[in-house]
């Protein structure tokens, strides 16, 4: 005869007066990486603990309380990436032009640079904070419309249309936009990590 399963344990939620002492700096950071800015990130973090407060009898304890409220500050920077592109038009983002896209490549459709092969463990990268900050200065580089598709992209997991949609741009302009995005951040963090860190 099978014993009757035991009730699931939920993550126990901590008082919100204990948020920001357990959470802040973490919810901080995360919303600096994609905002590139202290005060709008400092912004989103309240709004959220804000929202948190108000929401906190809906938090089931299914994920931890940690993942719970980057969800909802995950919502506030999507939010403000809305906003922030709702008034601003598609060309003043990216043109959208076969030219933009061949730059990368010469004549016989061969890349005009190949990369370098990095000699790096991704999950020690993962907790390096010194990479991560020099990652944030390289974003910072970024035009801010290209920095924001990264973060939405790949920091994010957003999907393309969706993207799309927050930016008010196509899939090509997107395309355009990531590509040039990856190609200046690896010559960036080739610069200032990887063959620093070779040296």
């Amino acid at each position: 005869m099978k014993s009757p399963k035991s009730p699931q344990k939920k993550n126990a939620a901590s008082s919100p007066d204990q948020w920001v002492d357990l959470h802040g700096n973490y919810l901080y950071r995360f919303a600096l990486s994609r905002l590139r800015n202290r005060e709008l990130a400092e912004n989103a973090v309240q709004e959220t603990l804000l929202s948190a407060l108000t929401a906190r009898k809906k938090f089931c304890g299914r994920s931890s309380e940690r993942t719970w409220l980057i969800g909802i500050l995950k919502h506030k920077i999507i939010d403000h990436y809305r906003k922030k592109y709702r008034e601003i038009s598609v060309t003043d983002l990216v043109p959208e032009d076969q030219d933009a896209v061949e730059s990368f490549y010469d004549v016989a459709g061969k890349p005009n640079k190949y990369p370098s092969e990095w000699e790096a463990d991704p999950r020690q990268l993962s907790s390096n904070n010194e990479f991560w900050r020099i990652l944030e200065d390289c974003l910072k580089k970024l035009p801010k419309a290209t920095a924001d598709a990264f973060s939405m992209r790949e920091m994010d997991k957003i999907d393309t249309k969706e993207i799309c949609k927050i930016l008010g741009i196509s899939a090509t302009n997107l395309w355009v936009m990531l590509h040039r995005a990856r190609l200046q951040l690896r010559g960036c963090l080739e610069n200032n990590w990887f063959e620093k860190k070779a040296a």
